[in-house]
């Protein structure tokens, strides 16, 4: 009765949880359920799984367990109104392992697609060794009144683009875990608070955790670790700007969004020097005009908008990016 109603649902309705102990095996699950164009709304262990302050908010279709079954699961999963749980999985190999892994990924494809009746799943590319192509990355800060204008941004940008999005919102860490329903209406962005090490994905607008700190490196993984963040506001927009300006350099677009504070301003020379854009929403149109006004008087702001004309802005900076050979190019020509 059960997986005949999921049947009826289209694959983007039907949301998944992922309860496993191993970091990469979390990975690799996450990695198929979204293949497979079904929504991931958490992949977590057993431990974060009873961390959590409050249950989830939303249905949760279907939940995949690979860890020991105890009352904590038992009760979560009750509380989500699912009766549809799977158990038993080998160990994924290894995402460089291209053909093992894709034999891995198809298996569970598999144990899905027969759940759901819906072959199709099988259809969908299975992992091929590449992550989605992005080329430049966006770092969103906000803070006090930064989620309607945030969405207002992303209700006007094409998830098509080839940029992978990284916001950093001074949020409650009770309500975090609301910020994607919040922001998902009306437009094609998948979103997801990071709750493990993972990749930057084109399409995909990853929200830093407010309980640690993440860190990206050259090689589009954004790294989540123990400590904590070190500021008074978490988490810290100014830190990872720093962060990400040194690793993305002029492939990096920051935009300061409303908030009451200056979080942001502390690293602006180094941010500079890295030919990193940095842009701001129009202080008169911000909620709270203390953030953004703080970066437009640091002298370093280098486009001042609305949410709609800094998305409008971004379009265009990535199309005369894209079309535009770089200095390397045309010295290798």
């Amino acid at each position: 009765m059960v997986t005949s109603h999921l049947g009826t649902k289209e694959s983007s309705a039907i949301r998944v949880l992922v309860i496993a102990e191993n970091q990469h095996q979390r990975l690799a699950f996450s990695d198929t359920v979204r293949s497979c164009d079904l929504v991931l709304v958490d992949c977590l262990s057993r431990q974060q799984l009873q961390d959590k302050p409050q249950p989830y908010q939303v249905q949760v279709d279907i939940w995949l367990i690979d860890s020991e079954y105890d009352d904590t699961i038992a009760m979560a999963i009750k509380a989500s109104n699912s009766s549809v749980v799977l158990v038993g999985f080998s160990p994924a190999p290894h995402l460089n392992e291209v053909y093992r892994y894709a034999q891995w990924q198809r298996k569970l494809k598999r144990k899905l697609a027969q759940l759901l009746n819906k072959p199709a799943l099988l259809q969908n590319s299975t992992y091929d060794g590449s992550t989605p192509p992005w080329k430049f990355v966006v770092f969103l800060g906000s803070s006090a009144g930064g989620p309607s204008a945030i969405k207002a941004f992303l209700d006007n940008l094409s998830p098509s683009l080839p940029i992978c999005i990284l916001l950093a919102q001074h949020f409650n860490q009770d309500m975090i875990e609301t910020l994607p329903r919040i922001l998902n209406h009306h437009n094609d962005w998948q979103y997801q608070v990071i709750s493990m090490s993972q990749r930057l994905r084109s399409g995909y607008c990853l929200i830093a955790p407010i309980d640690r700190q993440i860190v990206c490196d050259s090689h589009g993984r954004v790294i989540l670790t123990e400590q904590k963040w070190p500021e008074e506001y978490q988490p810290s927009i100014g830190q990872l700007l720093k962060n990400t300006s040194d690793v993305y350099g002029s492939e990096l677009i920051s935009i300061v969004f409303s908030g009451m504070g200056n979080d942001g301003v502390q690293h602006l020379d180094a941010i500079q020097d890295n030919n990193s854009q940095i842009w701001a929403q129009d202080p008169s149109l911000s909620k709270y005009p203390n953030q953004p006004q703080a970066i437009i008087d640091s002298g370093y702001c280098q486009f001042v908008g609305s949410p709609k004309a800094l998305a409008q802005k971004l379009t265009e900076y990535i199309g005369e990016r894209v079309a535009t050979p770089s200095l390397s190019t045309v010295i290798d020509l």
